[in-house]
């Protein structure tokens, strides 16, 4: 088994564990391997030092918190996907779908806080994310 350290076009690095080197020249060829933060196909070997089990729990831990960052972007990204973005009219759209004046849909924009707290205080569900420029950028 052969580990190799790996990074794609966006700078994301992880492991990919191989039966061989030309099982990973294959795959790459193939285009089987995949970024498992941003499902970029342009992955690149990067400088790998032999790996020994020494500090296996650091390992762990860090493949761990690679998994879950990457099953975060894979919901944010689904969530940008299924929602309508209204900008700066996100208070007012709420309402308007509160209200059965708009068509009832998912929507995500940009509302102050004081423009939040009203719309609880009217009884509609709002629920503040501090990913307002990663939406925008359709989190890439």
């Amino acid at each position: 088994m052969i580990v190799y350290n790996l990074m794609c076009e966006h700078q994301h690095l992880f492991e990919g564990w191989f039966t061989s080197a030309e099982d990973y020249d294959r795959q790459i060829a193939q285009k089987l391997l995949t970024c498992p933060v941003c499902s970029s196909q342009q992955i690149s070997k990067q400088l790998s030092a032999p790996r020994l089990n020494l500090a296996q729990s650091e390992t762990i831990q860090e493949s761990a918190q690679q998994l879950v960052q990457a099953e975060m972007l894979r919901l944010m990204r689904q969530w940008v996907d299924k929602t309508e973005d209204v900008g700066e009219r996100f208070a007012e759209e709420a309402r308007r779908i509160h209200y059965q004046e708009a068509p009832e849909r998912g929507i995500r924009g940009v509302a102050s806080r004081e423009e939040a707290r009203a719309l609880l205080e009217e009884g509609i569900e709002v629920m503040p994310l501090p990913i307002a420029e990663m939406a925008k950028q359709k989190l890439q």
